[in-house]
Parts: C-alpha cells; sequence; structure tokens
C-alpha cells in the first residue's frame, strides 16, 4: 500500500455523525480486548445524546463507515488540562475489519487541519490512552502527539495525556 502522506486520503472522509449513521454503527466490529479501551460507537452516540459538548464524529473510507470516535468541546469540562483552548479527543477507535491498513493514522493526520477548520478557537488536541495499550500509545506518537509525563488515575488503572499542538 502507497503512503498518501499527509494529505486527504482519496475516499476517506471525516465528518459529524448524522442519523442515518446508525445503521451502519450497529454493524461495527471492535476485537473485544480494544473494547477494554474504548467506547463502542453506539455508547459514543448515547453519551452524545446526554452531553452538547460531546461531538460524535464518523470516519468514512468511500461508502464504508471505518471508524468513531467523540470530540469534547467544554472549556470547562476537560479535566487533563487547564488550556481552555484544548478540545478532548475519545473513544477513537476503527472498525477490526478496516484495522491494520494505515487508515487510523491517515485519520489522525487529517484531524487537526479538520478541527483547526470547525474549531477556529482551538489550539491544542487533548486524549488519553491507558498505559497498557501499546499499540495505540504507537499510533500517536506516530500521528505526532507527543506524552510530555501527565498521568491521570483511570477507572481502569493508568492513563497517559497525550498533547497535540494546533499551530
Amino acid at each position: 500500500m502507497k503512503n498518501g502522506g499527509v494529505g486527504m486520503v482519496t475516499g476517506l472522509n471525516i465528518r459529524p455523525f448524522m442519523e442515518n449513521d446508525y445503521t451502519a454503527l450497529i454493524n461495527y466490529s471492535l476485537p473485544i480486548e480494544q473494547a477494554l479501551y474504548t467506547s463502542l460507537p453506539l455508547k459514543v452516540i448515547e453519551d452524545f445524546r446526554k452531553d452538547k459538548y460531546n461531538l460524535p464524529m464518523v470516519i468514512y473510507l468511500n461508502e464504508d463507515l471505518i471508524g468513531c470516535f467523540a470530540l469534547y468541546t467544554d472549556k470547562a469540562g476537560n479535566q487533563f488540562t487547564s488550556n481552555e483552548n484544548a478540545i478532548l479527543l475519545k473513544s477513537f477507535s476503527l472498525d477490526s475489519r478496516h484495522q491494520k491498513k494505515g487508515l487510523a493514522f491517515k485519520a489522525l493526520k487529517v484531524l487537526p487541519e479538520m478541527i483547526k477548520l470547525s474549531h477556529p478557537d482551538k489550539n491544542e488536541i487533548i486524549l488519553t490512552v491507558h498505559h497498557s495499550n501499546i499499540p495505540a500509545i504507537n499510533l500517536y506518537k506516530k500521528a505526532g502527539f507527543v506524552d510530555k509525563g501527565y498521568r491521570f488515575n483511570g477507572e481502569d488503572g493508568e492513563e497517559f495525556i497525550f498533547h497535540f499542538a494546533l499551530d
């Protein structure tokens, strides 16, 4: 597979969740060992309905829904940073049938530009990752996220807090 670089991958589209995405989310496949680390997409949508600051996003490759995550935008509600202009990336996952193809990396590489356009007031992306989730840690580092040494004690143990500056 040829590396598409930082630019938009042909057929890769990241956009806000719409009701007609719901059927594709029902068929979303995530192995149980990964489900320990992230919320299933239907849970992301359910949480969104309770909290207007949770923006569920979907990742499509052509006609296939391949990924899901949420952006949390509340300035007051981000417990992982004192930066009020940070946006929190939550529950990032790729359908298991589309993993190991470089698509998660490509989605993470286009995400900063997308956030700069949709949330121009934001200057940083924050995410947390479980200390034992080595594949995700490596992916986030490869995509340019930085571990500044901040830690958070989550429900299932230590979480690393990663940062990505939007300049």
